[in-house]
């Protein structure tokens, strides 16, 4: 089970994510956490991407695909992965289908999750978090016992500044304009599952499953 997700910040990509991990038996491989682990451990790549960050530059695509490609390689998953955050764009992907191709490891699907703009604004400027130590809050639904002060550690709650109305448009429109050329590339390779994420997470679940599901029925038939 090879699995690509898409979708804007705040789509609930990382609840539907832990399901299918669960379910599947998968990894969820995110390349943030690539790129801080690559560079933590100093590997040559991760010494080039530091070197481009430091300066300001972007990452070079060739940079970001050989992690990935190193990552895929790693035992875990032998039986299928879950890439989130990879890849960004249209080259990426084509990349992307290269490495797959040279593996013998092709997609299984590429799961675009999606919801309203009104909604990930709603989501996304709900959310606060502990300056100290980053854990997570929510002022309709995951409140602190003690306004303002984070449960755990004591430390100020606030609201990021890439969680304010203003900025999340501002990111959604990067998005979406990075993520419409992924969407055709997909489409025309028949890889796109489109999911409509706005109703309970539940039966988000079920419809991919039941879609993955029948894929993998069609690939073994």
């Amino acid at each position: 089970m090879q699995i690509v997700l898409l979708g804007p910040p705040g789509s609930g990509k990382g609840t539907l994510a832990v399901d299918l991990v669960r379910i599947y038996g998968i990894p969820h491989i995110s390349t943030g956490n690539i790129f801080r682990e690559n560079i933590r451990q100093k590997t040559p790549l991760g010494l080039e991407a530091e070197n481009f960050i430091k300066q300001g530059k972007l990452v070079p695509d060739s940079v970001t695909i050989g992690m990935v490609d190193d990552r895929l390689n790693q035992p875990d998953c032998g039986a299928g992965f879950m890439l989130d955050g990879f890849p960004r764009t249209l080259p990426q992907a084509e990349a992307l289908t290269a490495v797959l191709e040279r593996r013998s490891q092709p997609l299984t699907a590429v799961l675009n999750v999606s919801v309203s703009d009104d909604t990930v604004v709603r989501r996304l400027s709900s959310r606060r978090v502990c300056s100290a130590c980053g854990r997570s809050y929510n002022i309709f639904s995951l409140i602190p016992q003690v306004e303002g002060v984070c449960d755990v550690c004591g430390g100020a709650i606030i609201q990021r500044d890439d969680d304010k109305p203003e900025t999340i448009l501002q990111r959604l429109r990067v998005y979406y304009d990075q993520t419409l050329p992924l969407v055709e590339y997909y489409t025309d390779l028949d890889l796109l599952i489109e999911i409509n994420n706005e109703g309970p997470v539940g039966s988000t679940t079920d419809f991919v499953v039941s879609q993955l599901n029948a894929r993998l029925a069609r690939e073994q038939a």
